[in-house]
């Protein structure tokens, strides 16, 4: 069983930046890809990023890949989320999952976190 703690969201002016941890526990999140989610409200559930087991590989949507960052640190069980030139249309919650493959499709990620907020004012 892998436990993930999300944290880093908050209130933030369009423009800012914000960096999201996720923490897992456990001694197996090197053999998990990671990857970023988000929803708002009344939309469905969307891809931000994703990156390989060892960090050496990663991608990010098309709507933040020139915005966003996502990096691991193995020794320490925690993925980010480097998030730049926010924009109000960020606005979600965000949750880092776990998974056996390097995907996009939140359906093949087998744990998650219960999210933190982002909220980008206008």
């Amino acid at each position: 069983q892998v436990q993930l703690v999300e944290s880093g969201g908050g209130l933030v002016q369009a423009g800012g930046s914000l960096r999201l941890s996720c923490t897992s526990s456990g001694r197996t999140f090197s053999s998990y890809a990671m990857g970023w989610f988000r929803q708002a409200p009344g939309k469905e559930r969307e891809f931000v990023a994703a990156i390989s087991w060892g960090g050496s590989t990663s991608y990010c949507a098309d709507s933040v890949k020139d915005r966003f960052t996502i990096s691991r640190d193995n020794a320490k069980n925690t993925v980010y989320l480097q998030m730049n030139s926010l924009k109000p249309e960020d606005t979600a919650v965000y949750y880092c999952a776990a998974s056996r493959t390097y995907d996009s499709d939140y359906r093949r990620y087998d744990f998650w976190g219960q999210g933190t907020q982002v909220t980008v004012s206008s």
